[in-house]
């Protein structure tokens, strides 16, 4: 049995990221979840939004509702969970979620970040640079399209919530429809298979979902674990 960590901006365990990856992943796989958010009280969360010039982040909590933060608020709570999830005596550690992070986070093992796997596939995959982004809140916008300068040449971004109802989904959909793009990137871990099904029958396009991306390049990481 192989141990993997995972770690969550939100709360764990993300029950709605597992349903998905959990079969890619196989049977000789043990995750092992940690949250940045985990044990904080409403009081605690409302005390860690976004101001004015923050990284935004959203994800989900335990209860299935979303919530929005500063990443400079987490980063202390995810090197804590880095250091727990090793201490469980985990071989890597995946990144449940698609944001940007600094290299102030160490760890002993293999830290996975869905981004820099996105990073390397979107230039190969959009030929001509034009690509379509969907992030969970608008205040997101201008932060992906300067996340995705330098990679993409041209970058659209529609905002649609992984955690509310799917009329955002289809009507994100709906917009990016008309839109001349190579590829379409879910830019977060909450968006799901379901989703992902969603945008390609409505635009046509391919799309990448980071969560299954991220559990296929595990899986590959785990057979040469077997293998040794």
């Amino acid at each position: 049995m192989i141990k993997v960590g995972a770690i969550t901006v939100g709360q764990s365990p993300r029950v709605d990221v597992t349903d998905d990856i959990l079969p890619i992943l196989g049977d000789d796989i043990q995750l092992i979840q940690a949250g940045a958010l985990d044990h904080m009280t409403p009081e605690q969360l409302r005390a860690i939004e976004p101001q004015q010039g923050d990284y935004v982040l959203v994800s989900r909590l335990k209860d299935g509702t979303s919530v929005r933060f500063a990443e400079r608020h987490i980063l202390p709570r995810l090197q804590e969970a880095i250091d727990t999830l090793t201490a469980q005596g985990v071989q890597m550690i995946l990144m449940f979620c698609t944001g940007e992070f600094p290299p102030q986070l160490q760890a002993q093992v293999p830290l996975i970040y869905p981004c820099r796997l996105l990073d390397g596939l979107v230039p190969a995959l959009a030929r001509r640079g034009k690509i379509g982004v969907v992030v969970p809140d608008i205040s997101q916008k201008e932060q992906n399209i300067r996340r995705w300068d330098g990679i993409a040449k041209e970058v659209h971004v529609v905002a649609a919530s992984p955690y509310a109802d799917m009329e955002g989904i289809q009507s994100a959909a709906e917009k990016l429809r008309e839109l001349d793009v190579d590829l379409l990137i879910l830019d977060c871990i909450g968006y799901t298979v379901k989703m992902k099904r969603i945008f390609h029958q409505a635009t046509g396009k391919p799309v990448l979902l980071p969560r299954t991306v991220l559990a296929r390049v595990v899986r590959e990481l785990a057979g040469e674990e077997e293998a040794l």
